[in-house]
């Protein structure tokens, strides 16, 4: 890993890779606004993962009330970058942000990744019957 570098300061960002990674290949945010990515990410705490030259290959951001609940979302890595453990390492860095912030609870949702979330601690959802949701999101393609 000694390769890439983690930053969560937000004007590291590259927000037009951000933007187009979010809005066209992720299958869980496809067609979302400019708008919409660049305020989702004002809004939250971005993390982004660089090269040594600063061309950024990941992102994910954390919502959070910063006491009691984190959603961890919206993590892409590059796919040229794929399978050199940045998920996971993404994924830590949220577990080792909530321990800094003394949040209990963590957060995720993801279609095929769970191998990737348990290397940092994260489980299924302990009660699902407890959880109820709205989305009225289109159907994911």
């Amino acid at each position: 890993m000694s390769d890439y570098r983690l930053s969560e300061d937000p004007s590291d960002l590259d927000m037009d890779r951000v933007v187009q990674w979010i809005s066209t290949d992720a299958y869980w945010a496809k067609g979302r606004t400019r708008e919409v990515v660049e305020r989702s990410f004002a809004n939250s705490v971005p993390v982004g993962v660089y090269t040594a030259d600063m061309r950024q290959v990941a992102v994910a951001r954390i919502v959070s009330d910063r006491a009691t609940f984190i959603w961890f979302c919206d993590v892409y890595v590059d796919r040229d970058h794929r399978g050199r453990g940045l998920g996971a390492l993404l994924a830590t860095w949220a577990t080792e942000w909530a321990e800094r912030h003394g949040v209990k609870r963590l957060v995720l949702a993801t279609l095929d990744a769970h191998r990737v979330y348990a290397k940092a601690g994260f489980v299924p959802v302990g009660h699902p019957e407890r959880w109820m949701e709205i989305d009225t999101r289109p159907p994911f393609v």
